[in-house]
Order: C-alpha cells, then structure tokens, then sequence
C-alpha cells in the first residue's frame, strides 16, 4: 500500500477546491487493501494513558481504519460546547500495521488535512465516490440513536467500501453505544480515546462487535463560548478505529 505520508502529500499539496482534489487523487490508489490483522492486536498500543481501554479479549480485529474529519459542536447555556455530531472518511490502513509510518501516520495526515482550507469533508467524501477507490472502508457520521428514538448515536456506514464483502450491502454498518472513553495523552488538543459497542446493524453479520478510537489528533473545540452569541463550529481530527469481530474479514 502507498505510504500514508506520501497520499496525504499528494492529496493535499494543494488547497485549490474538489476539482484539484479529484485530479490528485487519481494517482493515489493502494496497492494492496484488506488484509487479515487478526494476529496484529499488539499494533493497538493503549501504553501511552496505562491501558485503561482493554481491546476485547475474546474477539481480534478485523479492520483498522486511518480517519480524517470533523468534529462538530453546539454551545450550550453553560457556556461550553457539546459535542453534536461527526463526520469522517477510512481509509483501509490494515496491511500497513507493520509498517514503521503506521504508528504514526495520524500526525502528518492531520497537519495536511488541518492546512486545506476550501475543501469540506462532506466535499471530499463526494469527490472519493465518484472515484470509488479500494482503500475506502467506510464514512462515520451520527444519526439518530436505534434504542431510544432521541439523541444521536456514532454509525460508521461501510455501505460504499471498496471491501467486496461490504460494498452495496444494507447490512454494513454499525451503530454504536459508548463503553469506555479516556484522556488522550494531549488531552488539550486531541479528542478522547474511546470504546464502543454495536446496538445497530444486522446482528447476525454485522461488521463488527465493537471499535475502539485511539491515536487521537486534534477534534479538541475552545474552552468556553458564548450561548446564543457563539456559531455551531466544526473541529478537524484524525484518527485510528480499529474494528473486531463481526461478520466480515478480508477476501
């Protein structure tokens, strides 16, 4: 697979809308995608906050997904801002978990990403369908919880992955309910490592059981704002999602 530094390079050399995005993205297309990382759980380092989320010990992994996106925040009549939603893009980074840049390559892809200034991610999750890579693994977004009708739950939607166990399969998709959350080591900056649980999705073939979000980089919004004053505000991240058990594995 491409070097995750050298797509981001390409990717975002140039901050010039979707058009240039779709013509560089051309070029960026990884080699290999989908392989098995069941015997890869050591590559899910927690020693940085003291394992204090466990990975499951009865499932292994089956994917791990490299994200970008955004965060997105309300101000509430605390005067603080609450977390709303998100929206981002996987790329399928599983045969890469060897790698010396795996450990690391949520920094530079979030110094390219935080730099591109005209391109939304809604605009870039576009462009990558037209394209319709193998990379793709998936979109995360929230939609309405499935349990109790109100509030909004985590979905990370495989539907339109260039995995061929999910692509055009209604059932590819989770919906997940909070288990675990912790600091991130730059808990000022960066968003909170988590673990959660499926409560959507075909629960006899859903892609996976549980995923856990670590390597956090930025996502983090302002310490205060001002209620009725201060605009809902989208905050950049990336990450890893590192996704066990479930019904698919790589093909």
């Amino acid at each position: 697979m491409v070097a995750i530094k050298h797509l981001v390079s390409s990717l975002f050399a140039s901050a010039a809308g979707r058009t240039s995005v779709l013509q560089q993205l051309e070029s960026i297309r990884g080699a290999l995608t989908h392989c098995d990382i069941s015997g890869d759980l050591a590559r899910l380092n927690l020693a940085p906050i003291h394992n204090a989320i466990t990975p499951p010990q009865n499932i292994t992994p089956t994917f791990v997904g490299l994200a970008f996106g955004v965060q997105n925040y309300t101000c509430t009549q605390s005067n603080n801002f609450t977390l709303v939603g998100a929206v981002a893009e996987l790329f399928d980074v599983s045969c890469s978990v060897n790698s010396t840049a795996f450990v690391t390559n949520q920094v530079p892809l979030f110094a390219q990403w935080n730099a591109t200034e005209d391109t939304s991610i809604q605009e870039f999750i576009k462009a990558e369908h037209i394209l319709n890579p193998p990379d793709i693994l998936a979109q995360h977004y929230f939609v309405t919880n499935p349990t109790t009708g109100q509030g909004v739950s985590p979905k990370w939607d495989f539907t339109s992955s260039g995995h061929p166990a999910l692509a055009g399969n209604a059932s590819a998709f989770i919906v997940a309910r909070g288990k675990d959350n912790i600091p991130a080591p730059h808990a000022a900056t960066d968003i909170a490592w988590l673990q959660v649980v499926n409560i959507g999705g075909d629960a006899g073939g859903a892609v996976a059981d549980v995923v856990i979000r670590s390597d956090t980089v930025g996502g983090q919004p302002p310490a205060s704002c001002v209620f009725g004053q201060s605009q809902d505000i989208s905050v950049k991240y990336t990450s890893k999602y590192w996704f066990f058990g479930g019904a698919f594995g790589p093909q």
